[in-house]
């Protein structure tokens, strides 16, 4: 196993569960890829990036589940929005059936006018009855998909691109409109829980304990700050890696759950020419996340998170209070009975597709979001910043641009006997998400197992759909 990222850690928990001895390299000296914590040089531990989950993620819930860390991530029944005026909305369920069940707070949302809402309803109307897959969508942007079905500009960019933005990291014009629907689909219109954000309580780093228990458990080994230099291949067939240190390791297979990018490096140039499915992968680029770390000297928040409409900072959440969070208010809005008075506070921005900030200072971001936190938050002004970092992703994610599935390979596959690809950028039917690399981690298991003549199951299916979306579909079929 190549890569202890959250595709090559959910490959590995579940072939260690089905009996199997895994060797697992990762050249980091922690777990998890680019969703991973690490430790400052005054001992404060910051996740690279704020990853969250959603109802709707069912693989990466299972794998969490597996690896006993479900209990690290608080749910979240309400999502909290503020625009550059200062006005806050909220977005939360009603009693009414999929997908009406958040109809009575959305027409509440007072950043959009009358207007706003009568074209929003028609876009969610047509990803709703036809089951996720409007007709005249296929190989358009999302931006020329929402302007097909006659959105308002203030529309697009203060409902579909906050949530798009950053489920995506990619812009509305540069994103498949295939996924931007399938987000909607699948975590707002078909089922009442596929919403629910879902955001750890503790370090990314510790979700991950219990990876290294099942793989040991069975015999296997983990092995940190351990590079593999090369894969060798002989007659199109998985040989045995190479390390870093020059030694070799064998094995009856392989999976590589590395970044795209460095897949060719890990194979000789005359292995990746003649592989058509791998030559693809040159062809896919990538979109950068920059996060933002802030320490105030007193509170200025008091929502655990909040998406900002109008504004470069897209999140805001609130990682004090995240962190002491041990159960949600009876409404399930996720605050903790304890106050906050009196105590500091640590938040962390999000930025995704942040393209503008990559040449940017340091200095120049961090003035810039302590700008705009004091726009939509009256206590940030009065406070004393202790300490900043900021954590640019350059290269964060794949990019999921119009027809993009063409260049990437799915998940298990490779076009070399017993060498198995997984990573999100598979063909896995989701975009660059923590739910994708989980799913092609499976994937490529069973893809090995199968292999053996040992087929086993392990993706879990999507959630079922509900009310009227369910009626729909039966309609149609």
């Amino acid at each position: 196993m190549i890569g202890g990222g959250l595709a090559g850690l959910s490959s590995a928990v579940v072939l260690a569960e089905a009996g199997c001895r895994v060797h697992l390299f990762e050249k980091r000296p922690h777990l998890g890829g680019r969703a991973t914590s690490y430790t400052l040089p005054d001992g404060s531990e910051v996740d690279n990036c704020q990853h969250v989950t959603l109802g709707c993620c069912t693989n990466l819930a299972d794998f969490y589940r597996r690896v006993g860390a479900e209990h690290k991530i608080c749910f979240y029944d309400r999502l909290y929005f503020v625009d550059s005026r200062g006005r806050r909305s909220t977005i939360a369920p009603s009693a009414l059936p999929p997908p009406l069940h958040m109809a009575p707070s959305f027409l509440r949302f007072k950043s959009l006018t009358l207007g706003d809402k009568r074209s929003i309803v028609r876009g969610l109307l047509a990803i709703a009855r036809s089951g996720g897959e409007p007709p005249e969508s296929e190989g358009l942007s999302m931006l020329a998909w929402l302007e097909r079905t006659g959105q308002t500009r203030a529309a697009i960019e203060r409902f579909w691109r906050v949530v798009l933005v950053s489920a995506l990291d990619e812009e509305l014009s540069r994103a498949d409109a295939r996924y931007g629907i399938d987000v909607f689909w699948k975590a707002f219109l078909a089922n009442r829980e596929g919403y629910r954000m879902g955001i750890p309580r503790v370090p990314l780093g510790n979700l991950y304990e219990g990876c290294r228990e099942a793989v040991v458990r069975e015999g296997g080994e983990v092995r940190l700050r351990c590079g593999v230099k090369q894969i060798r291949v002989q007659a199109r067939r998985f040989a045995g890696v190479l390390l870093e240190d020059g030694s070799e390791v064998s094995a009856d297979a392989c999976v590589v759950a590395v970044p795209h990018d460095s897949v060719g490096g890990l194979l000789s140039a005359d292995t990746t020419r003649s592989g058509a499915l791998l030559a693809n992968l040159e062809h896919l680029e990538t979109s950068p996340i920059t996060g933002v770390h802030l320490w105030f000297d007193r509170p200025v928040m008091s929502e655990p998170f909040l998406a900002l409409l109008d504004h470069t900072t897209q999140w805001i959440f609130n990682k004090s209070l995240l962190g002491r969070r041990e159960e949600a208010d009876g409404q399930g809005a996720g605050f903790p009975r304890e106050s906050t008075e009196g105590n500091s506070q640590y938040l962390q921005l999000v930025i995704s597709a942040s393209y503008g900030l990559v040449p940017r200072s340091r200095q120049e971001i961090i003035d810039l979001c302590l700008g705009e936190l004091a726009g939509v938050l009256p206590a940030a002004r009065r406070a004393q910043l202790m300490k900043a970092t900021v954590v640019k992703e350059v290269n964060a994610t794949f990019s999921p641009g119009p027809g993009v599935d063409r260049w990437r390979p799915r998940a298990g596959e490779s076009g070399i006997e017993n060498l198995f690809l997984a990573g999100d950028w598979t063909r896995t039917g989701w975009p660059a998400t923590m739910e994708g690399a989980v799913r092609s981690g499976y994937l490529a298991a069973e893809s090995l197992l199968s292999h053996f003549g040992q087929p086993r199951n392990f993706l879990r299916p999507d959630l079922p759909l509900e009310g009227l979306c369910r009626k729909w579909a039966e309609r149609r079929a």
